[in-house]
């Protein structure tokens, strides 16, 4: 299978990124090589090939994973994505960035992730329902409400969440479980305010950092690359709290207007041109995604793929504050650079764990019984991001190192600590 993806990038391997921060912080630490040895791989990798059926009667077999890189504070958390670009070295990376951002906003989890190597956008609904549930049957053992729990990630929502709990609640007595997922419908047991939770972490952390810089809301402009789930609800409440969004992004390129964007208007024309999304979009001046990287806004949100800014283009970038929606979107090689220019950069592990952290109330509810409001969860949200920032500054102002090496700090002790108390055995 092309990975089309993989093409256009600079082959920048995640799992090397997320390695290079992990040490620098091991090194801070001063972590014996005991703790390094352990923590630096996955404590388990699962790799299947799923034979499916496809609606004209021939069989596809698709590669998939799911890598569980640590369960010392708790059962493993992560997403699952359907991507052509899915390979091993990505879904181990995010499993360890899941490891470091559950311990970072302090959830009782370790880190997963998943991937199935496909193109939903060419698949039909029962040719993604029937791959859905191979992939379940295949993880059966390694999937549970103590052990492992999914939830949405690229292309992945809560119908394919839901088409997991439906199948492994089948395949255990039919005894329902809403619990061994999170990001599922309301209706099955899903949390209000989950769908927002990412975004909403984006711009809880955005207003926490420009109060340290001294910057007031309405006095800034912002960019954000990618207008999925994660940049288009960030976006829509960062204007909401005041902020210029100047610029925007998909797939299809992006669109800047000085002028600021209605965001609610752009929300609209995406969910009304299905597959196309921004295609089209006429609300402002078209530039290409690297032109927005580059625009001199206050606040850059790159909320679309893996190693978007790279040593190659981070002398470019012009905003005092970077807040990263994605994984992993900047390279480990561009931290020297950023920092140089005295750009505060929040990382991924704790600038986009608002949707973890909802997922951790989730499956609070799920076990229960109890469920919150609407404003229960975003206030328990806002409490929890809040704090874990506030831990990350502090501990940068500690050791002076940048926020993104403070995350990992925070992150990689914490869990460095519980390895320790558990022993040896």
């Amino acid at each position: 299978m092309a990975k089309n993806k993989k093409e256009m990038e600079t082959h920048i391997n995640p799992y090397e990124s997320m390695l290079a921060r992990f040490y620098a912080a091991a090194d801070i630490l001063n972590l014996g090589q005991r703790e390094r040895d352990i923590l630096s791989q996955p404590s388990k990798i699962v790799w299947v090939n799923l034979p499916v059926e496809m609606d004209n009667g021939t069989t596809r077999v698709f590669p998939a994973y799911r890598v569980i890189h640590s369960t010392v504070l708790g059962p493993s958390k992560g997403g699952i994505r359907y991507d052509m670009a899915v390979d091993l070295d990505e879904v181990k990376a995010l499993a360890a960035w899941m490891t470091w951002k559950c311990a970072v906003v302090n959830l009782p989890y370790g880190g997963a992730k998943g991937g199935i190597q496909c193109n939903p956008k060419e698949m039909s609904v029962g040719e993604l329902e029937r791959l859905t549930r191979k992939y379940t049957r295949a993880m059966v053992d390694v999937f549970g409400v103590d052990l492992d729990i999914p939830a949405p990630d690229v292309n992945t929502s809560g119908r394919e969440m839901a088409w997991i709990v439906s199948e492994y609640s089948q395949l255990h007595g039919g005894k329902f479980y809403p619990g061994v997922v999170t990001g599922k419908p309301i209706e099955l047991g899903g949390s209000k305010g989950r769908v927002e939770a990412t975004g909403r972490g984006v711009m809880v952390n955005t207003l926490a950092a420009l109060k340290k810089i001294g910057k007031k809301p309405q006095d800034c402009t912002a960019a954000v690359q990618g207008f999925g789930n994660v940049g288009s609800i960030a976006a829509k409440l960062l204007s909401q709290q005041g902020i210029k969004v100047v610029a925007i992004s998909d797939v299809s390129g992006a669109y800047y207007n000085p002028k600021g964007f209605l965001i609610s208007d752009a929300i609209k024309y995406r969910d009304n041109n299905g597959r196309d999304g921004l295609k089209g979009f006429d609300g402002g001046e078209k530039i290409s995604n690297e032109q927005l990287l580059a625009l001199d806004v206050d606040i850059l949100v790159p909320a679309a793929l893996e190693n978007v800014i790279t040593a190659k283009n981070a002398n470019d970038i012009k905003a005092k504050l970077i807040v990263e929606g994605a994984n992993g979107p900047v390279a480990a090689e561009a931290d020297p650079i950023i920092d140089s220019k005295g750009i505060m950069a929040i990382p991924d592990i704790l600038a986009n764990a608002g949707g973890v952290t909802v997922s951790y109330l989730e499956w609070v509810q799920n076990r229960r019984g109890h469920y919150y409001t609407e404003e229960e969860i975003n206030g328990r949200h806002d409490a929890i991001i809040n704090s874990a920032f506030e831990e990350v500054f502090t501990t940068s102002q500690l050791y002076k190192v940048s926020m993104r090496t403070a995350a990992y700090i925070v992150g990689v002790g914490r869990v460095a600590k519980g390895l320790q108390m558990l022993g040896k055995y």
